[in-house]
């Protein structure tokens, strides 16, 4: 493996050392803060809110579970680790597509229903 100029073994290690001991303390940070007892309530508010709404849209048992159950991954280190990651890929997840294909059919029935 070739270094460039300013990146030997030595540097690299140097580097490897501090992530490695800044990263699992940044984790456990992040993970203190989303899970005290107040974020879990406002979460578990949010969730049912969520899922609330997808039944509210017409959506059956099945669907607003698994739109649900998509949204919890969002509260949790690894689903915003993975979203951090997946952020520069672009594109939709499903429910990002449920949404938009829930809300034009609303505005489409709203509009049929003014003409």
């Amino acid at each position: 493996m070739d270094f460039d100029d300013d990146m030997d073994a030595e540097k690299l290690k140097e580097i490897l050392a501090v992530v490695s001991t800044e990263i699992p303390k940044l984790v456990e940070a992040i993970t203190k803060t989303m899970y005290n007892e107040e974020n879990a309530e406002s979460m578990a508010k949010s969730v049912a809110q969520f899922y609330k709404s997808m039944k509210d849209a017409g959506m059956d048992e099945s669907q607003a579970y698994d739109l649900t159950k998509q949204f919890m991954s969002s509260f949790s280190v690894g689903g915003l680790i993975s979203k951090a990651f997946e952020g520069g890929r672009g594109g939709e997840d499903e429910i990002e597509k449920e949404i938009k294909k829930r809300i034009k059919a609303k505005l489409k029935l709203e509009k049929d229903d003014d003409d």
